[in-house]
């Protein structure tokens, strides 16, 4: 079972492998000339790579480096390659004859790599600079012409032709002229050469400026002044065993160690034979870690050498002897390397957490390991500790990825810990462990649940706007972001539940407001549907439904419907002097917007002419006789009803209505005719012609009668009493009931209205059938007022069912 997991594996790595993308073979290669400002462009970098510049943002396209400094910066945008900062090529390369600053082009989603390679050209931006302002030559005046003295040679940092080319005398001098060249690729020589005999006794002293001079354009200078002491006699000058000296010392040598040892002869006697070292560094070198002893020449450590900062040191020993006369000599230092160095991991990509969904062979992480030591010490090989899930397989040189190899799973395991152990060769070899972790995402699978299938929620109308009225709430399975729910109304209602703009959802927490004041007339319930929705991609959601009752509120007063209220003129109810006790006078009918018992009306006698005569039902609103009438009772009744809802607080209207107390007359009203009674009244009219044709018939045969009893018939009639509606119908009326051919037990209700076209005559049954006929009356004797002249009275409702009418004009023309 090993073997057959340890060839699983073996296959998996192989395949993943093979599915690297492969980077470029040949490094893409620039060149720039330092000191360059920065934003200045090194190339087209995405054109010279083929990339778009689409590609360039997609794939997060970055620059890698080995130490970790950015010389250059890359512009997705453009896909220039421009300088990110000042680039100083002696800072960086020192003396180097090449400097070369290579670098990474990293794409991701596929990993892929181009090698590029920038060229960093030398300018002439260093002046040469010798290693003294000032040296003194002690030369005896017995020094022949073609005697050289040497000068240490002035130090550029440039390279090639902007190096030191040649050097000058100014000003002019007759005893000495200058010689330069080299004795080899390493070893340059400048020397000052006596063209002149010397003569102390003329001129003891003199001075000039040795000036070097370098090829650049324009040319750079750097001077050395000379001072030339004459002296007599010391004529030979030291002279070292060997030049240059080389020497190698350990890296890890301790402080004190002796490096080596020069030596130097002067074939003259005495104090001109006695010779003294000093040392001082080469231009670009640094030599505060050695120190000479002037006496023996030993060449000590003041300090451990380190093999990755500097690998070569170059000193400058000179000998003076007794006389002044001096030689210079080289030493070359050779730092030899020690496995000091461990490896060194440097992550260029880590991606985590994972999501539980990632497809074998993806990419985890990039890092590259160096190691600054040298030769074995400084080869390094990786190593990941054993996982069934993920793999390392080398990139490009010295990188490396860490990749999946199988499925993962979260629920299984959420979280894993790989470590990648990078050993170098070294003897003793040293390691390093870089650990990654791992997480893995959930994948959102898990739609948000409410915890109700359905909400119901209550607001009193008249609310203020955005009033808070319930809470939806629903959890997801998910973690992170894929259990974030946010809530909104659904866009879609249907056309069966149409969208209600007064109803909003606070998208974070699901409470559920009401934006507007609601009005339980116009609407009493509505329902929205609310969805759930996860911040997942794709998102899921869940949609529920919300039912928004209204609660009513008393905010309506009742309305009076009868009697009207805005009818002018008023009308007025007609009440026989001989009604009861409980007689119906007419009903107050009201209603309200409300419900419940916000609706409940309640009917009460607010105030009247005579308060105790009337009574108002509680509940029905009908307003009756509380006793009989009397003669003290005023005619002309004036009521006030109150009409009073049963909220809380209550709301209430008012009914004002009029009676008048007849005593006859149980119904008298002046109706406008109206289109819609046009064929009942024709039809009644028709029986009111015949009936007053037959009266008429009755009045011709009674009117001898008439005349001869009429004094005493008036008499009789006093006690009876008739309402005339208009002046020119009473003459008429008197005639005809004094000839007796009306029946005696009929009372005549004629109702006309000023301009009226069509008026009425009705007929109407006796009010007190026991009454004898003297009592019905048809007029008044010249000698008595009438009870209510000139009252319009309405009994419309009171009228009974037979009774018949006959317009004005049939009646005038009768």
């Amino acid at each position: 079972r090993r073997r057959a997991m340890a060839l699983a594996r073996q296959v998996l790595c192989v395949s993943a492998f093979l599915a690297l993308p492969l980077a470029r073979a040949e490094p893409i290669r620039y060149s720039v000339a330092e000191e360059a400002e920065s934003g200045s462009l090194v190339g087209e970098l995405a054109e010279d790579a083929r990339l778009t510049p689409a590609q360039l943002s997609a794939r997060r396209a970055r620059l890698v480096s080995e130490d970790g400094r950015q010389h250059f910066r890359f512009e997705r945008a453009s896909g220039r390659l421009v300088v990110a900062g000042r680039l100083d090529r002696e800072e960086l390369c020192a003396q180097s004859a090449t400097c070369m600053l290579p670098f990474e082009l990293l794409l991701s989603d596929p990993l892929q790599f181009f090698r590029v390679e920038v060229s960093l050209e030398d300018i002439n931006d260093h002046s040469p600079v010798f290693p003294e302002e000032r040296v003194t030559f002690r030369i005896v005046e017995t020094s022949e012409p073609g005697s050289r003295f040497p000068l240490e040679v002035a130090g550029d940092l440039d390279i090639g032709s902007n190096t030191v080319q040649e050097y000058n005398i100014s000003p002019k001098n007759e005893h000495f002229s200058v010689s330069y060249g080299s004795r080899s690729s390493i070893d340059k020589y400048v020397e000052l050469v006596l063209e002149k005999p010397l003569d102390r006794e003329e001129q003891a002293e003199m001075g000039f400026s040795v000036i070097a001079v370098d090829g650049g354009s324009p040319p750079r200078s750097g001077s050395i002044e000379i001072s030339v002491i004459i002296l007599d006699v010391n004529d030979n000058a030291p002279k070292f065993k060997q030049e240059p000296y080389i020497g190698k010392v350990l890296e890890n040598m301790r402080e004190g160690s002796v490096v080596l040892t020069v030596l130097a002869t002067d074939q003259d006697a005495g104090v001109n034979g006695d010779i003294s070292y000093q040392i001082s560094q080469a231009l670009g070198q640094n030599a505060s870690g050695f120190v000479i002893d002037p006496i023996t020449g030993e060449i000590k450590l003041t300090k451990p050498l380190d093999f990755e900062t500097a690998k070569m040191h170059e000193l400058i020993v000179k000998a003076t002897d007794g006389g002044g006369l001096s030689a210079i000599c080289k030493v070359l230092v050779e730092v030899v390397d020690v496995n000091d160095n461990a490896p060194e991991l440097v992550v260029s990509s880590f991606s985590s957490p994972l999501p539980e969904n990632t497809v074998p062979g993806t990419v985890v992480a990039l890092f590259t390991v160096r190691d600054r030591d040298s030769g074995a010490n400084g080869k390094i090989s990786c190593a990941l500790q054993d996982q069934l899930f993920f793999s390392l397989r080398p990139a490009y040189k010295n990188y490396y990825e860490l990749v999946t190899v199988s499925a993962l799973d979260r629920e299984e395991t959420p979280q894993y810990i790989l470590s990648v152990t990078a050993a170098d060769a070294g003897s003793p070899p040293l390691t390093s462990t870089q650990t990654f972790t791992v997480d893995i995402s959930d994948v959102n699978d898990n739609a948000p649940v409410f915890n109700q299938t359905s909400y119901t929620m209550y607001v009193r109308e008249n609310n203020v706007p955005t009033v808070f009225v319930g809470a939806v709430s629903a959890a997801d399975a998910d973690v992170g972001l894929n259990a974030k729910v946010s809530y909104s109304l659904a866009a879609e209602q249907g056309p069966e539940r149409p969208w209600c703009s007064c109803i909003s959802v606070n998208s974070e927490n699901g409470h559920v407001f009401v934006l507007r004041p609601l009005d339980y007339e116009h609407l009493r319930q509505t329902e929205v549907t609310v969805s759930a929705s996860d911040a997942g991609s794709p998102p899921l959601r869940a949609n529920v439904t919300v039912r928004l009752v209204v609660l009513d509120e008393n905010d309506n007063a009742p309305l009076v419907l009868y009697p009207a209220q805005e009818s002018s003129p008023a009308s007025s109810e007609l009440v026989p002097v001989s009604a009861e006790a409980g007689y119906l006078i007419s009903k107050v009918v009201a209603v309200d917007a409300d419900s419940g018992q916000n609706s409940w009306l309640s009917y009460h006698l607010l105030r009247a002419t005579d308060p105790g005569l009337f009574s108002v039902g509680l509940q029905s609103g009908e307003v009756r006789l509380r006793r009989p009438v009397t003669e003290r009772d005023s005619v002309k009744q004036k009521l006030l009803v109150l009409v009073r809802d049963n909220g809380k607080p209550p709301l209430s209207a008012t009914a004002a209505l009029s009676a008048l107390l007849l005593k006859d007359f149980s119904d008298v009203r002046l109706p406008h005719s109206s289109p819609a009674s046009e064929d009942q009244d024709t039809s009644l009219t028709t029986y009111l012609i015949i009936a007053l044709v037959f009266v008429s018939l009755l009045f011709l045969i009674s009117t001898a009668v008439l005349v001869a009893r009429k004094v005493c018939r008036r008499k009789e009639l006093k006690a009876g009493h008739v309402l005339y509606a208009a002046d020119t119908l009473q003459s008429g009326l008197a005639d005809a009931a004094a000839a007796g051919t009306l029946p005696r037990a009929y009372c005549y209700e004629i109702s006309l209205t000023t301009g009226s076209g069509n008026s009425e005559f009705r007929f109407l049954k006796p009010i007190l059938p026991s009454l004898p006929p003297q009592h019905c009356a048809v007029g008044q004797g010249p000698d008595e007022e009438q009870d209510f002249p000139g009252v319009p009275v309405s009994t419309e409702d009171m009228a009974p069912d037979n009774a018949g009418t006959l317009s004005a004009g049939q009646f005038n023309a009768l």
